[in-house]
């Protein structure tokens, strides 16, 4: 077996409904602090679905240039956010020009979501396509004063695992001594919540909007959006070692397979999706009876839920009943193509506080999705190894294993 180097994570920048940085969200995601309100920032007198789990982007903080940073849209200032979060969190902000950092960064519809903001200003960009702008994450790197390697990953709703995973690869292979890595998504939008809810994929509980997502639950009727994004900061364990600097936890595995079933259907046979989780674990060199919490992918959507039930049987197999599951997304809402990397925060949480954040407004569990759940309130538990998963549109299927380091 190839003896592969540990890659630790050293600093976590991230923005979402739950509040802005490590301890403010883990605090919320404990305390089952749903983030989901109506929405106020467009007119959704129209939509089916009319609540979300909106953010502010913060304002320009004080050691970047406020004035570019305010003609950035939501979704650069989010990254720029979210990446100068991390770099400060893991004292390497001063350092940053110094070392060989790679910027990995998960995003989905980047282009639409331009589009949009610039619709709502009255303009017409949509219609001039060719009279784009630069990529963001170039906008993030002139903003932070980086000259690196810098890629992004579209990969719908498992964007951040897969940044994370080429991060990973990076790091393993010597092409960089740090990695910023992670995804953001600010697809709360009069596009975004028009498609959806013309899928019927949203939750229609308008007037109830903190009791609305539903994962697992017999009386679940969709999804909630959410927008936010997290970015880690992954280094060599090595190389850590001697700094004396905090570490939340070791990315030890990521599994990543495609069953291209449907554009926007969960694929009912498991295969695929379990076969991603299992080289997770291969990497991770843990069993299935190894794993203390899994934070599910679970939307709230009535197919995909049970799908992720009967997958997750699968892998587990005896060990199913013992093994605690939680979706965050009842109090975050679904961040699309941030989504898998919020998730992972919360797999950090509960290795961080020894407890596992719950699913909320589980009042009714689904007798398809039998599991360990831990509901509405969370649970004090030691956890050594966290598994987080994301299965995206278009059949994309990825799991992370995060360890105690």
């Amino acid at each position: 077996m190839i003896d592969r180097p540990q890659i630790w994570i050293t600093g976590v920048g991230a923005l979402c409904a739950l509040g802005t940085g490590f301890d403010e969200i883990s605090t919320n995601l404990l305390a089952g602090k749903s983030g989901i309100r109506a929405v106020t920032d467009f007119d959704v007198a129209e939509h089916p679905c009319r609540i979300a789990g909106q953010v502010q982007p913060p304002p320009p903080p004080p050691m970047l240039d406020a004035a570019l940073y305010e003609r950035l849209t939501p979704l650069e200032q989010c990254m720029a956010s979210c990446c100068l979060q991390a770099l400060v969190d893991a004292d390497l902000w001063v350092r940053r020009q110094e070392l060989r950092i790679g910027l990995i960064l998960g995003v989905a519809a980047e282009w639409m979501s331009r589009w949009d903001c610039d619709s709502r200003r009255g303009g017409r960009l949509i219609c001039q396509p060719n009279a784009g702008r630069r990529p963001a994450i170039e906008m993030t790197l002139e903003l932070l004063g980086l000259a690196c390697p810098a890629i992004t990953v579209s990969a719908a709703c498992a964007s951040g695992n897969q940044a994370l995973g080429l991060a990973c690869h990076w790091l393993e292979t010597g092409w960089a001594d740090v990695c910023l890595a992670g995804a953001c998504d600010m697809g709360v939008t009069p596009y975004s919540m028009a498609s959806f809810g013309n899928l019927r994929a949203l939750s229609r509980r308008n007037d109830e909007p903190t009791a609305a997502a539903r994962p697992f639950d017999a009386d679940r009727d969709g999804m909630v959006l959410g927008e936010g994004g997290a970015v880690f900061v992954l280094e060599r364990a090595d190389d850590v070692r001697t700094g004396g600097r905090k570490v939340y936890a070791e990315l030890s595995g990521v599994g990543m397979t495609s069953d291209a079933h449907h554009l926007v259907s969960p694929n009912p046979d498991p295969t695929q999706a379990v076969a991603a989780i299992r080289q997770a674990l291969s990497y991770a060199r843990v069993d299935a009876a190894d794993i203390d919490y899994i934070n599910a992918h679970a939307t709230g959507t009535p197919v995909g839920d049970a799908c992720e039930a009967r997958m997750l049987h699968a892998v587990l197999g005896p060990h199913v009943a013992k093994t605690a599951v939680s979706s965050t997304k009842s109090v975050t809402g679904h961040l699309l193509g941030a989504a898998a990397a919020i998730e992972a925060l919360a797999c950090l949480t509960a290795i961080r506080h020894g407890a596992l954040p719950p699913t909320v407004n589980l009042d009714r569990p689904d007798p398809e999705c039998q599991l360990d759940h831990v509901a509405n309130t969370a649970r004090e538990q030691k956890v050594r190894v966290a598994v987080s998963n994301s299965f995206g549109f278009g059949g994309h299927n990825t799991a992370l294993v995060l360890k105690a380091a």
